[in-house]
């Protein structure tokens, strides 16, 4: 069996860069249509979002491409302001789930793209649709559709003024997921026959992540996440089964509570949109329940109707955000980043390290509306630009691997030969192994051998005196342990192979001082072996994350070999 941990692999990369690009869509041009109130400006945002990642394929062709650079784009999108909001959240990865689910259906060709675009687009309309019964319940389909019927009686329509409208918003919704395939397709066409260079000549410049910096200031609780849930779930349940007085103080209270601990969430209800839309969904549920009903209500009941489904709105705003603000601890962010999404920290951490660069080397809101197309290129070869150098640097950092297995399982035997092969790769590796003396079928001690010079010294014997330091059975010689603590601390660049690191280590003697210095100046990459039974204790004494564990036991020792060689032969 072979355990990875630590290394990302070149999807994720590729993800992490292509959600960086479109989040960076997302924070220069959403801004600017948010603060214009252009209409459609989320659909707007998708197309560009969409245009990316259908362009992006043209290039890079690896399956689950789309979902994983969805849920970095929401992850970056939401990170910023402390809090995990949840509707972009969910917005952003449906869509990218939506194209991912089509292409992977129908292939990566114009039918897969024009579906999934037109799917993912629509998504927009489901999702509001949805957002709006969440917040103010059933009540607001009543109200909505009175409205209509009443309007359609009115103007004497002679179509269902009901359903009509939403379908001719989903027709519009798809014919714009079209276009918006087909930019993606010819823009993509465009990049994959190298057209566009300019990114080549881009510089990465030093930038400070905004808005991370707060993050820490505040007392996330486990708790807290664990109350917050039952009282949104409980105020949602008790809403309209329990008298509407004592519901309202209840919700009143928990919102003075939440609005108290958590400034996001009261930044939410001081917004004076919100309390535009308060006094507009009270009127109009009044209007509709006393007027337009065919069973008129008082206007009193009506009034209320109206201040339930707001302050089911409160409710379920405020209480989504101070869930997700909770979400933002550490532990649980670990937690989640382990199994299936354990690489999702790390290419999250790629993406917060590419995030300015991508946006200071974005052009400005004029040109990317003079020439979308253009600066999509622009951007897509900017992201293979940055993978590029992604692969330079891993080359650069240091990587660990561990061979593990019972005691005479062949370990050092592994060794000698990947020292060989590195050899006659012309490879730079030093360091030591522990060769094993056997006299009469019985173990009699230990050596050690510096791989650069091949000068063996005795290190561990069954005879000694009683002064002498002991592990075990053996004796340990002080020459032989100066020596290979010498050997170590020698080693300035290349590969460092450290066998048998073991019982001695785990007291901090041995190679320990020389394995803490390695592990502290990281310039040399590092192979240990080390006994099955100790290796959890091995890792944890050194802090140690491993880019892979091979169980000698479990692998050819000729696949461990390659897999090593491959790593470190020049590309």
């Amino acid at each position: 069996m072979v355990k990875s941990n630590g290394q990302l692999n070149e999807t994720w990369i590729k993800s992490a860069l292509l959600g960086t690009t479109w989040a960076s869509s997302e924070i220069i041009l959403g801004s600017f249509l948010h603060n214009l109130r252009i209409p459609f400006s989320g659909n707007i945002l998708t197309a560009i979002g969409l245009i990316i990642l259908i362009s992006a394929s043209y290039k890079w062709g690896e399956k689950g491409l789309f979902w994983r650079a969805g849920l970095i784009c929401a992850l970056l999108k939401t990170m910023s302001p402390s809090a995990v909001i949840f509707r972009p959240m969910i917005a952003i990865f449906s869509e990218a789930l939506l194209l991912e689910f089509s292409v992977r259906l129908l292939g990566r060709n114009m039918a897969g793209f024009i579906v999934g675009s037109a799917l993912a687009m629509s998504w927009n309309l489901f999702q509001k649709i949805f957002n709006f019964i969440i917040f103010y319940g059933n009540n607001i389909i009543e109200v909505y559709t009175n409205l209509m019927k009443f309007a359609e009686k009115q103007l004497r329509l002679q179509f269902d003024a009901v359903w009509s409208p939403l379908f001719v918003l989903l027709g519009l919704y798809i014919i714009f997921g079209v276009i918006t395939a087909i930019i993606g397709i010819r823009t993509g066409k465009i990049i994959k026959s190298g057209k566009t260079t300019q990114a080549n000549s881009v510089k990465f410049r030093e930038f400070n992540t905004p808005g991370t910096g707060n993050q820490n200031k505040f007392s996330y609780s486990p708790g807290w996440l664990f109350a917050n849930i039952l009282l949104l779930i409980g105020l949602l349940f008790f809403a309209g089964r329990i008298h509407l007085g004592i519901w309202a103080l209840l919700v009143l209270v928990t919102a003075a509570i939440w609005a108290f601990r958590y400034k996001r969430a009261y930044r939410q209800i001081i917004r004076p949109r919100f309390w535009i839309f308060f006094v507009l969904i009270t009127m109009l549920t009044a209007v509709v329940f006393t007027q337009l009903e065919s069973e008129p209500v008082p206007i009193s009941t009506a009034v209320l109707i109206g201040v339930e489904m707001n302050l089911r709105a409160i409710v379920v705003i405020m209480g989504f955000t101070v869930i997700g603000t909770e979400l933002y601890h550490p532990g649980i962010r670990t937690f989640f980043g382990n199994g299936y999404f354990k690489q999702l920290p790390l290419a999250i951490e790629i993406s917060v390290e590419t995030l300015p660069a991508v946006i200071a080397n974005t052009p400005d809101v004029k040109t990317i509306l003079r020439n979308p197309v253009l600066v999509v290129s622009q951007l897509i070869n900017y992201a293979e630009f940055r993978l590029d150098e992604i692969k330079k640097n891993r080359l650069n950092e240091q990587k660990i691997y561990i061979i593990t297995g019972g005691i005479g399982s062949g370990k050092t035997t592994l060794l000698k030969n990947l020292v060989t092969r590195f050899h006659a790769d012309n490879i730079q590796v030093n360091g030591i192994l522990s060769l094993r003396k056997i006299q009469e079928n019985t173990t009699t001690g230990y050596h050690i051998l510096d791989i650069k010079t091949g000068e063996e010294t005795a290190f561990l014997s069954t005879s000694g005196i009683d002064e002498q330091q002991r592990v075990g059975k053996y004796f340990i010689s002080e020459t032989a342990l100066e020596k290979g603590n010498a050997v170590l601390f020698n080693c300035k660049s290349g590969i460092v192979i450290i066998d048998e690191t073991g019982l001695l280590e785990l007291n901090n003697k041995g190679w320990a001082p020389a394995i803490h210095h390695l592990m502290a100046t990281k310039s040399c990459h590092l192979i240990f072996s080390v006994r099955q039974e100790i290796l959890a204790e091995i890792i944890q004494n050194f802090r140690i994350s491993p880019a892979k564990i091979f169980n000698i036991g479990e692998t050819k020792t000729e696949d461990i070999t390659t897999e090593i060689l491959n790593t470190f032969r020049p590309v």
